[in-house]
C-alpha cells in the first residue's frame, strides 16, 4: 500500500468542539493501521485539552463514515496470534474512543460498517442522514470474527435478536430502522445534519461539566460490569482468521479471484 493510500484522521478544534474526520475517500474511509494510530493519538490530545466540551467524529466525502478496516492489511495474517493481536489492537483503540471523558457524537452518512460500526457504537450519540447503511456484514464478506467486546456493544444497543441478524445474516440496517432500534438517536436530512450536530455539541457548554463526566463514567461502569472477559472469544477469532475461507475471501478482495465458502 502506497503512502498516498494510507489515509488520514484529521483533527481540529473549533469553539470548544473537537472534530475528527476519517479521510480516505477512495476506499470509503476504510481504516489503515496508520489511521488507527492517528485516532488513538488524537484521543490523547483531546483528553489533555481542558478547553473542549465535546467531540464529533465524521467521515470525509459524504459516502461513508468508515467502511471497516482495509482488507488488504489481512493478507499477511498466517496464524491465530496475528488475529488475536489485531482484535486486541482494535479493542484498545475503540476503547479509547469509548472512554473519552467528553460527550462524543458520531455524524453518520452512508456506509458505517465493520470497524466503522464499532467506532460509532463507542460514541455517546449517533446522528445519521437517511443514506445510512449500518452493519457488520462479515458473514458475507470476510468470514472472520469480532472480539467479544465489540459483539457486546452491538448486543447492548440492538438487542440479541437484531445482533444475530446483523452478524449471522450480514444484514445492513437502514436509517429509519436504526432509529427505531436505538442504534442512532436522530435521522437528519443531509443538508442540515452538520448544523444539527454542531448545535448538539455546543449545547454541552450549558451543562454541568462534572455531572456530564460523572454520568458518562458511571454508566460506563455499569456497562463494563456486565461484559464478559475480553479474551472470551479468542478461540473463535483464531479459528476464523486462520481458516481457508478467510484466506480465500481476502485473496478475492486483493486479487479479484473467485471463491466459494467451504466452512473450514
Amino acid at each position: 500500500m502506497s503512502d498516498n493510500d494510507q489515509g488520514q484522521v484529521h483533527y481540529h478544534s473549533e469553539d470548544g468542539v473537537a472534530w475528527l474526520t476519517f479521510d480516505r475517500t477512495a476506499s470509503r474511509n476504510a481504516m489503515t493501521w496508520q489511521m488507527y494510530d492517528q485516532l488513538e493519538a488524537h484521543c490523547e490530545t483531546i483528553e489533555n485539552d481542558p478547553e473542549l466540551v465535546a467531540v464529533v467524529m465524521r467521515g470525509a466525502g459524504g459516502e461513508a463514515f468508515v467502511a471497516g478496516t482495509d482488507i488488504k492489511q489481512f493478507a499477511t495474517f498466517d496464524k491465530g496470534e496475528d488475529a488475536i493481536a489485531y482484535e486486541r489492537r482494535i479493542d484498545r483503540v475503540v476503547g479509547r474512543v469509548e472512554h473519552l471523558p467528553l460527550p462524543t457524537l458520531a455524524l453518520l452518512e452512508g456506509f458505517c460498517v465493520g470497524g466503522g460500526a464499532a467506532i460509532a457504537l463507542a460514541c455517546d450519540f449517533r446522528l445519521a442522514t437517511p443514506t445510512l447503511k449500518f452493519g457488520i456484514p462479515i458473514a458475507r464478506t470476510l468470514g472472520n470474527c469480532l472480539s467479544i467486546t465489540n459483539v457486546s456493544r452491538l448486543v447492548e444497543h440492538a438487542g440479541i435478536a437484531r445482533a444475530k441478524q446483523v452478524l449471522m445474516a450480514g444484514e445492513l440496517v437502514r436509517a429509519e430502522e436504526a432509529l427505531a432500534l436505538g442504534l442512532v438517536g436522530e435521522v437528519v436530512d443531509a443538508e442540515a445534519i452538520e448544523t444539527t450536530v454542531v448545535e448538539r455539541a455546543q449545547a454541552f457548554k450549558e451543562r454541568a461539566p462534572l455531572t456530564v463526566r460523572a454520568a458518562k463514567e458511571v454508566i460506563q461502569r455499569v456497562i463494563e460490569a456486565r461484559r464478559p472477559a475480553f479474551d472470551a472469544s479468542d478461540d473463535w477469532i483464531a479459528t476464523c482468521y486462520t481458516s481457508r475461507d478467510f484466506k480465500a475471501a481476502v485473496d478475492k478482495f486483493v486479487n479479484k479471484t473467485p471463491f466459494r465458502w467451504q466452512g473450514h
